[in-house]
């Protein structure tokens, strides 16, 4: 039977669990270091999921995954200790959640065989992480929440076809914002629609740049799968409902959070999926650099249906606004975590 215990990483205040078998010494046994960026319901999401898979995995195949997760808390210093700390343990497999956690994994391990998986990962190609979706190339290979930009685009202007100022809030330095904003740009520019950026690396700067949104009097501000934003989300949706802002984002996580529309990759199944993959290379042997990374269709809309009816949409006149332009529409209502919904 597995055995969890905890243990509280000091300087990033993140909770450690670490599943260990009776029988280490088992050859079926396979030791798994798992890092998660920063605590937010996507991101959460995935590893929830991961773990879980893992589990099955083991009935299914009468083996046993050892696992310790980590969460670094967006702190690079403790991002590297915890790789550190993972390589001395002599794991057989790292796994990345988000980009800047793949980005350090690929750093610490170049030149050697240890194998990475990652999740969560916008652009890997962008992010010099692989070669290619097809062909990884190295050690790293994973799932991808890559995002439709002109897809939402679509949406926003379906639902309000006067908008003619769009805002986008982001973190510039999160390489998962970088294409999404550049493509949202292009988007715009080619349409000769206005639009106003404001970034924060933080919540405080993020709620700042709200506010100048706000005052710029924008019709509708657009958020990709930033982890800043996403940590945020809390503390904005109000604001916005306020000020009869729609908030369009790239993960039902910020939907879940109080934003009007998140869109995108379902992130339990991207947990789920990057949970085989790890089970394909460590048991098949499957060497990550010829492994594909997978995308998904991104065709869910995450609607907020609290927040649809306080900044004065209908939500039914909304859905048939939104019928042909993505393959579902869910609705949810504002919680802090999905297990929060789930109770």
């Amino acid at each position: 039977m597995k055995k969890l215990s905890k243990a509280l990483l000091a300087t990033s205040m993140s909770v450690s669990l670490m599943a260990c078998s009776n029988e280490s010494s088992n050859e079926n046994t396979y030791k798994i270091g798992i890092c998660n960026y920063v605590d937010d319901a996507s991101l959460n999401q995935i590893v929830s999921n991961i773990e879980s898979r893992l589990e099955e995995i083991e009935k299914e195949k009468d083996v046993d995954f050892e696992f310790e997760v980590e969460n670094c808390n967006a702190d690079s210093t403790v991002l590297n200790q915890i790789i550190t700390d993972f390589m001395a343990d002599d794991v057989d497999l790292m796994v990345a959640i988000a980009t800047p956690v793949a980005m350090a994994m690929q750093s610490a391990t170049e030149g050697s065989d240890l194998p990475v998986v990652f999740s969560a990962v916008s652009n890997p190609v962008g992010s010099k992480i692989v070669d290619s979706l097809e062909k990884p190339g190295a050690n790293l290979t994973g799932t991808s929440d890559y995002l439709d930009t002109t897809s939402i685009f679509n949406l926003i202007f379906a639902a309000d076809p006067d908008a003619d100022k769009i805002g986008l809030l982001y973190d510039a330095g999160q390489d998962s914002s970088t294409s999404a904003i550049q493509s949202a740009k292009e988007y715009l520019t080619n349409n000769n629609i206005e639009y106003v950026e404001k970034t924060g690396t933080t919540t405080d700067e993020v709620k700042l740049a709200v506010d100048a949104l706000i005052q710029e009097g924008v019709d509708a501000i657009f958020t990709p799968t930033d982890n800043t934003i996403m940590t945020a989300e809390l503390s904005i949706y109000e604001t916005l409902i306020d000020a009869k802002i729609p908030h369009y984002t790239g993960a039902d996580s910020f939907a879940l959070n109080g934003a009007f529309l998140g869109y995108g990759v379902d992130y339990a199944n991207l947990g789920r999926e990057t949970a085989d993959m790890i089970a394909e290379v460590l048991l098949e042997q499957k060497d990550p650099a010829s492994l594909p990374v997978r995308t998904f269709d991104n065709g869910t809309a995450t609607i907020n249906t609290e927040t649809c009816q306080a900044i004065g949409f209908d939500f039914d006149a909304i859905k048939d606004a939104f019928s042909g332009l993505c393959t579902e529409v869910k609705e949810i209502t504002t919680a802090e975590s999905f297990e929060d919904l789930e109770g």
